[in-house]
């Protein structure tokens, strides 16, 4: 892809650093919002605005973060090594050697900048065709601590970036700040970047450099940026929950708009897809691959990780499920819990503080109260009554149970597995199946009910006895 003037356009993403104040042994761009890792959203914006190159510049925790970006990104992103971490200008430096010799236009962002928007990317890209050998994207802000000026002389061009801890008083008075986000000319970025001196208060060397460089030989094109806050980059785990919070917003606005009801406080990762007319209520978080199909409703304080959910279902609220699939027109909840490789088919009912695992609920099957049900195979239109139990666990192996369709299984129950219940089937409340259960069979596994006429009250006079004594 590339730009209006129809240079490709190459970009140099700088991800090198640990992150010291992130407090934390993971590099710092590899800590996630909504679900991706915030080096993830520096590249996407790369992509968007028409990147067809990308060079990922790696330094600390630099094998976590490459495999990572092999499995995110595969062939579209490639990788640079900084080998101590100098400085923008030597991140840059080090990542000059990989970009491809007909490389024309660069981009040069941060990677610890989730909240870029790529429309301000090919702003920026535009910038560049009236001649200048560099453009960059600035901000104003109402409090510009901690951000290099931008400085201009008296015809208003930019002529330099001063960082803070290098700038006078009267430059740290200036609001406009260098947003670290530039597009450069090949040719002129590696004659600049080559000749970079360690000529400030930190001994590194500052990329910010080749700005009085370019004001010098042919002038800094420059778009201001609408809003500041959306280029702040990512320092310490307050900044990352205040951009979370921003990219939140961002989801459930893109997913409203595309048709489907998002509660102000639901929280849903980037990942996830939510069809038109599905309502996703208040308090709801929706984690990696999940899918929520159309017209379906997820209730109050849901939690959904990889779960796909089919048009028409309902899931009631405070349910919890992962890596599991539910239905179209199936019910769950409330208080449910789908444990991994639970499978609920088309209009089953899985209820209240009903537990399923590797577990296959077929088309009508109901299990609606207190069950455990692991490791089974639940015909269709089957009933698990309440307080039945899977005992699939032998202390060493899992056993499968099979209930054939159509088949009733009475309240607290226990089915030690392996064991098979028929079609038509059915196990008598309080039953305790050892062994298989043929079609249309009655299974009754119950101790003989003695009644000894006229004894609870000698039970209770010699209960009460025995407690007075004891007081």
């Amino acid at each position: 892809m590339t730009t209006q003037a129809g240079s490709p356009l190459t970009a140099i993403v700088l991800a090198a650093g640990q992150g010291t104040r992130m407090k934390s042994a993971r590099p710092k761009v590899l800590h996630a919002l909504c679900g991706r890792p915030m080096v993830d959203y520096a590249i996407e914006s790369a992509l968007a605005a028409g990147c067809g190159d990308v060079v990922v510049v790696v330094g600390y925790g630099r094998d976590e973060l490459a495999a990572h970006l092999e499995e995110a990104f595969g062939d579209r992103v490639r990788t640079a090594v900084q080998e101590q971490q100098r400085g923008t200008g030597d991140a840059v430096r080090s990542a000059l050697p990989a970009l491809d010799p007909a490389a024309e236009r660069v981009l040069v962002l941060c990677g610890d900048t989730p909240l870029l928007d790529p429309a301000e990317l090919v702003r920026l890209a535009r910038s560049l065709e009236g001649g200048a050998p560099l453009a960059m994207l600035t901000a104003v802000t109402e409090d510009p601590t901690g951000y290099g000026r931008v400085l201009r002389d008296a015809g208003g061009n930019i002529a330099a970036v001063r960082e803070h801890r290098d700038a006078t008083e009267a430059e740290r008075r200036v609001r406009e700040v260098n947003t670290g986000v530039y597009v450069a000319r090949a040719s002129f970025l590696r004659e600049s970047v080559a000749g970079l001196q360690p000529n400030n208060a930190q001994g590194e060397l500052y990329l910010t450099d080749i700005v009085a460089i370019a004001a010098k030989a042919g002038g800094v094109a420059s778009a201001r940026a609408e809003s500041a806050a959306a280029l702040v980059g990512v320092n310490d785990r307050a900044q990352l929950a205040a951009a979370e919070d921003v990219l939140y917003g961002r989801i459930a606005d893109r997913i409203r708009r595309a048709g489907a009801t998002v509660r102000a406080t639901a929280r849903i990762d980037a990942t996830v897809v939510v069809e038109p007319d599905a309502v996703i209520e208040h308090h709801v978080v929706l984690r990696g691959k999940t899918r929520i199909g159309a017209n379906a409703r997820i209730d109050v304080g849901s939690v959904l990780t990889d779960v796909e959910v089919a048009p028409s279902a309902v899931v009631k609220p405070y349910s919890v499920a992962s890596d599991a699939t539910i239905g179209e027109n199936a019910q769950i909840g409330p208080f449910s819990h789908l444990r991994p490789e639970s499978h609920i088919e088309a209009e089953a009912h899985i209820g209240n503080f009903v537990e399923t695992k590797k577990t296959v609920v077929r088309r009508g099957a109901k299990a609606n109260h207190l069950a455990y049900l692991g490791d089974g195979d639940i015909g269709e239109g089957a009933n698990i009554g309440a307080g039945t139990i899977f005992c699939n666990y032998d202390g060493f192996k899992k056993h499968r149970t099979e209930i054939g369709p159509g088949a009733f299984i009475g309240s607290d129950s226990q089915i030690i597995a392996p064991v098979r219940i028929g079609a038509g089937a059915y196990v008598a409340t309080g039953t305790t199946v050892t062994r298989d259960v043929p079609d249309d069979a009655l299974a009754i596994g119950r101790v003989k009910q003695e009644n000894k006429e006229g004894y609870a009250s000698k039970l209770k006079a010699r209960l009460k006895a025995g407690s007075l004594k004891k007081g």
